[in-house]
């Protein structure tokens, strides 16, 4: 974390703009911290981009937050990946974070079968994404090697799934809540829905060790048939995982609630301390230059195949940006 910026007072809370915001905060006395994440502007911008069925933006929504939550972590410029693979109508997910703070992301997805769960009303997170994995992968750059974390998907939702993460690959306490949802306005022509969504993420992290262990830890590398560790959990970790389970979606979405005053709502009884906002914005990094660079290592015979009507079209998975090229501005040099 940064240095401190700002300190809520017990009496009076600091209310600010929390929109499109990570905001870290961290309780002393119960050697908790985390981080709660507002996504305003950021998220519309990226499922409007697409104007996929509401049971996948809200999926994909969900995904943003906890992509975000988990990339801002890092120390240093990066790119922190999660993506889906699964069997069930929602194929993949795919969130793409850069520090210090873009996102972008798109979904794959059997439009037929989403449909015809809607109609059945099965359209439940689980029964979307199905039986499969969910990898979280950060990547330090060319130089470096990249770390991956895999967890199966066995027909939970996303915070399920988060939660089977931490207790796998990091083995630290840890609770996620996540909101998605739609927001309508009025304006011309009619009403638009606008996205919001939110999360809170909730660590336990004691200087000593052996206070971190808890209850039921995977055994991870362990021979088939070993036992979890059964130890008996810590009282400051069953106190903050019972106080973040009473947030509701709403807590995480309301434009008049800020970050600092959820904050405040949860903790202030054990004294809770905010540090400095950052901020995350949609942006994808594609552009016509890269494109045309892409284009350019195919063969000559793949870019014919590309051509319709006279010219070869891109269109970008993330933003939904089209490029189009005439065939003779992709053309490989010729050898002199």
């Amino acid at each position: 974390m940064t240095n401190p910026d700002i300190d809520i007072p017990v009496r009076a809370p600091q209310q600010t703009g929390s929109d499109d915001t990570i905001l870290p905060f961290a309780v002393k006395a119960l050697d908790l911290r985390g981080r709660i994440v507002r996504l305003g502007a950021a998220v519309d911008t990226v499922l409007a981009s697409h104007d996929y069925p509401t049971p996948v933006a809200k999926l994909l929504g969900e995904a943003i937050v906890l992509t975000v939550m988990l990339g801002s972590a890092l120390k240093f410029d990066g790119r922190f990946i999660l993506q889906t693979k699964s069997d069930g109508p929602l194929h993949m997910l795919v969130v793409d974070f850069t520090s210090p703070g873009t996102v972008r992301a798109c979904a794959r997805f059997a439009a037929d079968k989403v449909a015809a769960a809607i109609a059945a009303n099965t359209a439940q997170p689980g029964k979307l994404l199905g039986h499969g994995h969910l990898a979280m992968t950060i990547d330090q750059g060319p130089d470096m090697s990249r770390y991956q974390g895999l967890v199966p998907l066995e027909g939970g939702d996303l915070e399920q799934a988060a939660h089977e993460y931490f207790s796998r690959s990091e083995q630290i306490p840890t609770r996620v809540r996540l909101a998605v949802a739609e927001e309508f306005r009025a304006g011309d022509g009619g009403r638009r829905r606008h996205w919001r969504a939110g999360g809170i993420l909730l660590q336990f992290l004691p200087n000593s060790i052996e206070r971190s262990r808890q209850a039921d830890l995977h055994p991870g590398d362990a021979p088939p048939g070993t036992e979890a560790h059964v130890v008996p959990e810590d009282d400051a970790w069953v106190e903050g995982r019972s106080l973040i389970a009473t947030v509701e979606d709403i807590e995480l979405i309301d434009p008049a609630l800020s970050s600092e005053r959820l904050a405040y709502r949860l903790f202030h009884e054990r004294g809770v301390r905010v540090f400095r906002a950052a901020p995350v914005q949609a942006q994808c990094s594609c552009s016509r230059e890269g494109v045309e660079t892409m284009l350019r290592s195919f063969s000559q015979a793949d870019r014919d195949d590309m051509v319709e009507d006279g010219r070869i079209t891109v269109t970008c998975e993330f933003c939904s940006s089209t490029y189009v090229f005439q065939p003779s501005e992709v053309a490989s040099a010729q050898p002199a």
